[in-house]
């Protein structure tokens, strides 16, 4: 008779770990959505706050604003619950009067995305100020898009003209070497920081090749809102 027969345990029961992992899973998964239903209005409610802040530093006077989506058909609609697009936000000063329109642009500079909210005046159908939302661009550079004189000089008046068709730009906005600008849809680069300037060249150019031809299109119905 073999003596050094090991007796194996018994192996523990599958059901109850199942049970008590998937308890634990169900519990865990709960609290996840429980987070989210929570700080959802919280975070949106803080980005309302943060958007409401840029379109008024860009459009200096405004006190108000109202938020609109551009459709598929090209024009604007008021954004509201469910609606979907890129947001164009009207701007209006005290007495309800239109002071312009606002919307946000990215572009590849450096290290990513250099994301920048435009203003834009229908009257002169032109860029007339510009705010850095974010941007990873190497520092002392990269902070120049929203600090350098010279360079913001360049969205004072920068030509965003429609084409006779109105279905886009009459001219691409872009980037040229420093000193070299001749024409009024231009960017003169900085010294030194091309790539962000040129970032900040193809923001302005593909925000507003979608949103000129909307605000222009449906001018009216910005304007009669307040």
């Amino acid at each position: 008779m073999n003596s050094n027969v090991q007796i194996q345990p018994a192996a523990a029961p599958a059901w109850p770990m199942l049970r008590t992992l998937g308890g634990i899973a169900m519990i865990s998964g709960l609290l996840v959505v429980l987070v989210y239903l929570f700080t959802a209005p919280i975070i949106a409610e803080k980005q309302r706050i943060l958007t409401e802040k840029a379109v008024f530093r860009v459009l200096p006077g405004a006190v108000s604003k109202q938020d609109f989506v551009i459709t598929e058909a090209g024009g604007l609609a008021p954004a509201g619950e469910g609606a979907t697009g890129e947001r164009v936000y009207a701007a209006y000063d005290a007495d309800g009067q239109l002071k312009g329109a606002a919307f946000t642009g990215a572009g590849a500079g450096y290290a990513d995305l250099v994301h920048v909210m435009f203003a834009y005046d229908p009257g002169c159908q032109c860029i007339i100020g510009s705010k850095v939302l974010k941007s990873n661009e190497t520092p002392g550079f990269g902070d120049k898009l929203d600090l350098d004189p010279e360079f913001l000089k360049n969205f004072k008046a920068l030509d965003a003209r429609l084409n006779a068709d109105g279905t886009a730009l009459a001219n691409a906005i872009v980037t040229v070497k420093h000193g070299s600008k001749t024409e009024p849809w231009q960017i003169d680069a900085i010294t030194g920081a091309t790539i962000s300037s040129n970032a900040m060249g193809r923001a302005a150019n593909s925000a507003a090749q979608r949103a000129v031809p909307a605000i222009q299109r449906d001018l009216a119905t910005l304007s009669d809102t307040h």
